[in-house]
């Protein structure tokens, strides 16, 4: 997979091999960050689709959203962090089920931040144009009917459902300058990927950032359990969500 995916970026970057692409690399040549942006790019899995595991949707309408509703009724502001958003699905989905399913929250402060390590497909996601194929994976047609613009084969996010979304570049194993508590983080199908010590740093960096009473989302197939204490297990029907001890 490795070879397969950097392939293009040594031959694009003039480089004989691999082997020569990392020496470049670790000998910080001159064009090295950019080399290192290049190869994060084009190893970074950018799986993604509206409403994916829709349970997470289902909780936050039915559970979430009308509990901080609740909650934030002195402030009138929320703050929903998409953590390695890919090419937008994730915060575009989000902000689609706000808009639906909330009208009463049109004159509330809604901050949905999306952050992902990589540039380029941040670029895309900030564009919210995408194919029929993407908008045919768990777009309910209704939404696309209401919050899309047809562009020849293509579909547009409208501008004023892009607008209301800040796209940020963010290493998750770097600190997380500049960014504001959330009250819900959508941190989906990312830790599978790093070990066991990187997901305890993640994980920490998370829940300090996190509001005393906000909610955490994993992936299906990820856990706290065994990494972090401090973030336990809350069940919304069939899923597990996870919230600060004690809260």
């Amino acid at each position: 997979m490795v070879d397969t995916r950097l392939s293009p970026v040594v031959r694009d970057s003039g480089h004989a091999s691999l082997t020569e692409l990392i020496g470049a690399i670790r000998t910080k040549a001159a064009n090295s960050a950019q080399l290192v942006q290049k190869v994060v790019e084009a190893l970074t899995t950018n799986e993604t689709s509206f409403f994916r595991d829709i349970e997470p949707f289902d909780a936050l309408k039915s559970i979430l959203i009308p509990e901080l509703i609740a909650k934030r009724q002195a402030t009138r502001e929320l703050t929903i962090w998409s953590a390695a958003c890919s090419s937008g699905q994730e915060p575009y989905s989000i902000m689609f089920l706000i808009r639906e399913s909330f009208p009463q929250l049109a004159n509330w402060k809604i901050k949905v931040i999306a952050t992902d390590i990589n540039h380029q497909i941040l670029d895309k996601a900030r564009a919210g144009v995408f194919s029929q194929h993407e908008v045919n994976r768990g777009l309910p047609v209704m939404m696309l009917m209401k919050f899309f613009e047809k562009d020849g084969d293509r579909f547009v996010v409208k501008p004023e459902i892009r607008q209301s979304i800040e796209f940020r570049q963010l290493n998750l194993t770097h600190p997380f300058v500049g960014m504001p508590a959330p009250d819900l983080v959508f941190l989906r199908n990312v830790l599978i990927y790093f070990d066991l010590e990187t997901k305890r740093q993640i994980l920490s960096r998370v829940r300090a950032l996190m509001k005393p009473d906000a909610t955490l989302f994993l992936g299906a197939a990820e856990t706290t359990i065994n990494i972090d204490p401090l973030l336990v297990r809350r069940p919304l029907g069939k899923i597990s969500s996870y919230v600060l001890q004690g809260s």
